[in-house]
């Protein structure tokens, strides 16, 4: 009786406790629910305006989206035509694009595609009739598919990816179905800080970043910088691009400066992610070019010897251990400039043992190299010359890093040109037969990249070839080639001899009152065009 009574006991209690813990647990879900409730209450206001700002189609001011770099002003690309029955390149944006347009309202059955670069991909030393947006639309309308395929070409001569994003952006609202992005050579061309960004910490510019993409936050920041850009900002730039080879003595105001390299890099993740984020945003497809360089035959613009070697701020080295190093280095290497006969690898390399950051040394012992039918000992040492090249206007390696940490991030598609320039390249080394300067594709090269985005779009199921499709292109090829006129090629011609002047530090235009000279320890550098 007693063991009864003890387990009857038990089971009160047992239900009691159960009891007393679902009353908790449902206290807790109270508390939690009213707390939520409250914080949810409390964002309300931030919701509603976020809607607002979104209604009244309220747009972010570049300088809020980078933080970076701002503009003093900034206008659209394209503007609607006076009977409003399409969209044109605006024409204070013509001297840096050529003439394109599309039509207002798009048609059911239009497939829609912007390429958005800078000069290569507006088609120089040509223009966009010979560029791969004209190919590509060609190639597309040679398919079985009944659409009607519009390539709009958005190539703007020396942007930047920092001057493209803002045109990614305005792309958005004119209905794409497809981006194409094609950037990485004209990141070195403006004279702009980071002192900015220098003294904000990494974990302040991440939370930046994030909480940029929403307009309330974006609103109330615009509303400080306005006022900041009433004052001179050594990161505001001008409207179009001031490209420091763009005037006089351009070339000799190249210094070498990891520290601004390193931030142009950071710069350049930033763009790219900021443009891959934004068609995320509105479900527009969006691809990703991987740029080519000249290896082969385009020799650095400028070279300078090695912080160690020039510099005596090295504790290991006194001021006359370093004079008599460099005078050593510049005899001898004089010396091998000036010789008659043939310079031996031997020799080279021991010159690059003393200094390997000379870019015309390093150039000049890839080609050693070649000669030698060392291939792959060529190669590494013309990629050092284009990474040590004080003027760099070709894409350096640490960018292909960026490329590819953005397309593997995102699971979008990388055109791969360079893979395919070098696959088609001598020696697996791209040089003249594809490119006709450092960095711009020739003809038959812009049709490759053609060749290339169309395959792309075939592996991903978003067109269908059909038969007979090689024979179309390539007769559809033909004949736009044919329609050309002489001029055209004329013009071509003389713009490229134009570009290697440019390139070269030749021009004569003086620097406009007011223009900032960068210095080394300004930490920032130089500017490029044409490109």
């Amino acid at each position: 009786m007693k063991e009864a009574t003890k387990a009857t006991q038990l089971t009160n209690n047992d239900q009691q406790s159960a009891a007393r813990s679902t009353t908790q647990k449902a206290s807790l879900k109270k508390r939690i629910a009213f707390r939520v409730g409250a914080i949810l209450i409390g964002l309300l206001p931030l919701l509603v305006f976020e809607i607002f700002l979104g209604a009244i189609g309220w747009k972010q001011l570049d300088g809020v989206k980078d933080p970076f770099v701002g503009f003093s002003s900034s206008r659209p690309l394209f503007e609607l035509s006076q009977d409003r029955t399409s969209y044109e390149i605006s024409e204070s944006r013509k001297p840096l694009f050529c003439a394109e347009s599309f039509t207002a309202v798009k048609s059911p059955d239009e497939f829609r595609i912007f390429c958005v670069g800078g000069s290569t991909v507006q088609g120089r030393p040509f223009a966009i009739e010979t560029s791969f947006s004209t190919w590509l639309e060609l190639s597309l309308q040679a398919t079985n598919e009944s659409k009607q395929y519009n390539v709009v070409n958005c190539g703007g001569v020396s942007y930047a990816s920092y001057r493209l994003a803002p045109i990614v952006e305005e792309i958005l609202d004119y209905e794409p179905d497809l981006i194409v992005l094609y950037t990485g050579h004209n990141e070195f061309l403006e004279d702009r800080t980071y002192e900015s960004v220098k003294s904000t910490s990494p974990l302040v510019l991440t939370v930046h970043q994030k909480l940029s993409k929403l307009k309330t936050y974006s609103f109330l920041r615009s509303l400080t910088i306005t006022d900041q850009r009433t004052q001179e900002r050594s990161d505001i730039l001008p409207e179009e691009v001031e490209a420091r080879l763009d005037f006089r003595d351009g070339l000799e105001k190249y210094t070498r400066d990891e520290a601004w390299k390193s931030s142009v890099v950071s710069h350049f993740n930033h763009n790219l992610n900021r443009m891959v984020l934004a068609a995320k945003s509105a479900d527009i497809p969006l691809m990703i070019c991987n740029p080519v360089s000249n290896l082969r035959d385009a020799s650095p613009l400028k070279s300078q010897n090695g912080d160690e070697l020039s510099s005596s701020d090295s504790p290991s080295r006194s001021s006359s251990d370093s004079s008599s190093k460099l005078n050593q280095f510049q005899s001898e290497y004089q010396r091998l400039i000036d010789s008659d006969s043939p310079v031996s690898i031997d020799e080279l390399k021991t010159l690059v043992e003393i200094d390997p950051y000379h870019a015309e040394l390093q150039y000049r012992i890839g080609q050693a190299y070649q000669l030698a039918g060392d291939f792959e000992n060529a190669k590494r040492h013309l990629i050092q010359a284009k990474e040590q090249d004080i003027c760099p206007l070709r894409i350096i390696e640490p960018m292909y890093d960026v490329i590819d940490s953005v397309v593997d991030q995102h699971n979008i598609p990388l055109i791969d040109v360079k893979a395919l320039f070098e696959s088609k390249s001598k020696d697996g080394i791209p040089g003249r037969e594809l490119l006709v300067d450092h960095i711009h594709p020739s003809m038959r090269g812009h049709q490759l990249i053609a060749e290339l985005i169309v395959e792309e779009m075939e592996k991903r199921n978003w067109i269908e070839v059909g038969e007979g499709f090689e024979a179309r292109r390539n007769e559809s090829f033909d004949s736009h080639f044919q329609s050309l006129p002489h001029l055209y090629f004329q013009l071509g011609k003389d713009r490229l001899a134009g570009l290697k002047r440019w390139a070269e530090g030749k021009v004569t235009r003086e620097t406009p009152q007011g223009s900032k000279a960068i210095s080394p320890s300004d930490s920032s550098s130089p500017s490029v065009s044409q490109q």
